[in-house]
């Protein structure tokens, strides 16, 4: 859901075009972890990423859902600014939200983006590291985010995603269990796997519709001080 990589598709598209696309997932975390049996089955997520001749901007809007409505809200916009050729930008972001049943930090970090994309751009990837304040409880850390796109089959199959790693406090700022002594990392992976269904023969090119699924790989995120693995299954439309 999060931070999956668009500029691959946009490159695809042409130099100057904008990707956008709509998911919808269906999360299995609340059956496989007792502990998460009240977490949202159903979340959309919405991404935009536009370049232009001084960098680009991608952000992104996740919404969960449950019988009730809307459970929480978030989004993250991140600006690359460059103004030479070198594969390396200036990067600045802002991540926060809000929910009905935890707090969401506002955050502010900068740092450097380093870009490859291969001649075809079938394949590419970015590593930034970044400077983070945890803006509503005044922690100053570390995040450390890479991101990846490949296209396999001319196409057909798309594999993409991200991994973020920040310092977070052991203390819980926002009120929840406490990490272990020495245990003051967050990891948070999203890696995505699409079948694009214009590149089968016989279906229209412009249909823009994917079937998939996301992994949330995860440790002192969708659980504190353990590991976990959430599948979804999950559709997308990309607008050209």
């Amino acid at each position: 859901m999060k931070k999956a990589i668009l500029s691959g598709a946009a490159l695809l598209l042409g130099l100057c075009a904008n990707a956008q696309n709509v998911q919808l997932h269906y999360d299995f975390g609340h059956s496989i972890y007792d502990e998460l049996d009240g977490r949202p089955k159903l979340t959309t997520t919405v991404e935009n990423f536009t370049p232009d001749k001084w960098g680009s901007t991608f952000f992104f809007i996740d919404m969960d859902y449950a019988r009730d409505g809307i459970r929480s809200a978030y989004w993250e916009i991140s600006r690359e600014l460059k103004f030479w050729q070198a594969p390396v930008s200036i990067h600045l972001e802002y991540n926060g939200g809000l929910s009905t049943s935890f707090t969401f930090g506002h955050d502010a970090l900068i740092g450097a983006t380093y870009t490859y994309n291969n001649p075809s751009f079938t394949r590419g990837f970015t590593i930034t590291p970044m400077y983070k304040h945890l803006g509503a409880h005044d922690f100053h850390t570390y995040q450390i985010t890479g991101t990846w796109y490949m296209h396999f089959l001319d196409g057909l199959l798309t594999f993409n995603g991200f991994l973020d790693l920040w310092g977070f406090p052991q203390e819980n700022p926002i009120g929840g269990p406490v990490l272990k002594e020495g245990d003051k990392f967050v990891f948070l992976s999203e890696p995505q796997f699409w079948i694009n269904l214009n590149r089968i023969k016989g279906i229209d090119k412009d249909f823009n519709l994917s079937i998939g699924t996301e992994m949330e790989i995860s440790r002192n995120f969708a659980r504190m001080d353990k590991f976990s693995c959430i599948p979804t299954l999950a559709v997308k439309w990309t607008f050209n």
